[in-house]
C-alpha cells in the first residue's frame, strides 16, 4: 500500500523519505507547541509549526541520503575488493602470497 505526499511522491518507494516526514512532524509538533507555550499567540505558533516541519524534515532528508550514499560507497568498495581476493587468490598478484613468501624467505 502506497501513501503520496502531494500526490506524486510515494513515500513508500523512495528511501528516506518516510522517515522524514516522521521526523518533520514531530519537529512541527515541537517548535509549534514549544513556541505557542512560549508565547500564546496560536496563528505564529502554527507559523512556526509549518516553518519547524519544513526545516526538520530538509534537514533528516539531507542527513539520511548522505548516509545512504556513503553506505553504497562503501558496498561498492567491498565487492570489488572481494571480487579482487576471489580473481588473485592464489596467483603472483596476491598480496598475501607475496607476505608469506618474504617472511618464509628471512626466516
Amino acid at each position: 500500500q502506497s501513501f503520496k505526499l502531494l500526490g506524486f511522491l510515494d513515500v513508500n518507494s523512495v528511501p528516506c523519505s518516510r522517515e522524514s516526514v516522521l521526523y518533520g512532524s514531530v519537529g512541527s509538533l515541537v517548535v509549534g507547541l514549544g513556541h505557542f507555550l512560549a508565547t500564546s499567540r496560536v496563528r505564529r505558533s502554527c507559523d512556526f509549526a509549518v516553518g519547524g516541519f519544513i526545516c526538520t524534515m530538509l534537514g533528516y532528508w539531507f542527513y539520511c541520503r548522505y548516509n545512504l550514499a556513503q553506505q553504497r560507497i562503501r558496498q561498492r568498495m567491498l565487492k570489488e575488493g572481494m571480487r579482487n581476493k576471489i580473481l588473485f587468490e592464489g596467483s603472483s598478484l596476491d598480496p598475501e602470497r607475496k607476505q608469506t613468501s618474504n617472511e618464509g624467505s628471512n626466516s
